[in-house]
C-alpha cells in the first residue's frame, strides 16, 4: 500500500511516500516560504523521482493541525482535493502526535508544543509504545505555559519537541528540573514520514478514511474569529 504524506501545518513543509513500513522518500524544509505555492511542485518533484504517478497511491494522509491556519488549511484543502479527484481515502492526523513520534523511543512522557501566542502553547502529552505508535496521554489543548508546566509535575520524565521549546526552555527546565528533557535539532521537527505511519496503521485498524465533513483541528479560533464574535456578541448581534 503506496501512502502519500503531506504536512503544511507549521513552517515545517514536508512531503512523503511510503510503502508498507518502507519509506521510498521524504522531502522537508522548515522555511518561513508559500507553501500555497511550493507543495504541489514538491509532490509532484518526488513522484517523478520515485517514478511513480497519482494513479499508485492507495491512500493520502495530512497533518490535520494544530499549527498555523494558513498552513493547516492549505494541507487539508490539496489533500482533500486530491483524495476526491482519485477517489482515494483520506487520514488526518495530529500534528502534535506527528511531532511526539520523534521521541517514541524515550522512556518517558513526550510533550510537543507549538507556539500558540501571548504566553500559550499548542501541545499534549504522549507514550511511545512497542506498537510503533505514540499514544496520547493527555488531551491535546490550547494552554498558558506556566499551567502546562504545573500540570506535569507529577508526570516523572518529559522529553519536549518542537522547534519553539527553546522560548520556554529555561522555564521548563525551572519548573521540572532534572525530569526536563529536551529533543536534539533533528527531532525538533515533525516528519511527513511519521505522519504517513501513523495514518497507514490508522487505515490497519479502521479499513476508513475521513468523512466529507472532514476539517483542520485548529484547537481555537483564529484571532480575526475572536474578534468578529466579541463585536458581535458572541454570535449575537449587538446593533
Amino acid at each position: 500500500m503506496k501512502v502519500l504524506a503531506i504536512d503544511t501545518s507549521t513552517l515545517v513543509m514536508g512531503v512523503a511516500l511510503l510503502e508498507e513500513d518502507r519509506i521510498l522518500g521524504e522531502v522537508t524544509t522548515n522555511l518561513r516560504k508559500d507553501h500555497s505555492v511550493r507543495l504541489m511542485p514538491m509532490v509532484a518533484r518526488l513522484l517523478e523521482e520515485l517514478r511513480l504517478t497519482f494513479s499508485d497511491l492507495d491512500l493520502i494522509a495530512v497533518a490535520a493541525g494544530p499549527g498555523s491556519y494558513t498552513g493547516v488549511r492549505i494541507g487539508v484543502t490539496t489533500a482533500k482535493t486530491m483524495a476526491w479527484s482519485r477517489n482515494l481515502p483520506l487520514i488526518g492526523i495530529s500534528t502534535l502526535a506527528v511531532l511526539a513520534m520523534n521521541g517514541m523511543r524515550f522512556g518517558g512522557k513526550i510533550a510537543p508544543l507549538f507556539d500558540a501566542r501571548r504566553d500559550r502553547i499548542y501541545t499534549g502529552l504522549f507514550q511511545g509504545g512497542e506498537s510503533g505508535e505514540v499514544r496520547p496521554v493527555k488531551k491535546e489543548r490550547v494552554v498558558s505555559v506556566d499551567e502546562w508546566l504545573k500540570e506535569l509535575e507529577g508526570e516523572g520524565p518529559v522529553l519536549f519537541l518542537g522547534d519553539d521549546v527553546d522560548r520556554f526552555r529555561e522555564r521548563i527546565r525551572d519548573a521540572l528540573g532534572e525530569n526536563a528533557f529536551f529533543g536534539l535539532p533533528p527531532e525538533n521537527i515533525p516528519r511527513a514520514s511519521c505522519l504517513g505511519r501513523l495514518a497507514l496503521e490508522r487505515w490497519k485498524r479502521e479499513g476508513k478514511g475521513e468523512g466529507p465533513d472532514f476539517a483542520p483541528n485548529y484547537l481555537q479560533l483564529a484571532e480575526a474569529e475572536v474578534k468578529w464574535l466579541s463585536r458581535r456578541g458572541n454570535g449575537k448581534s449587538t446593533e
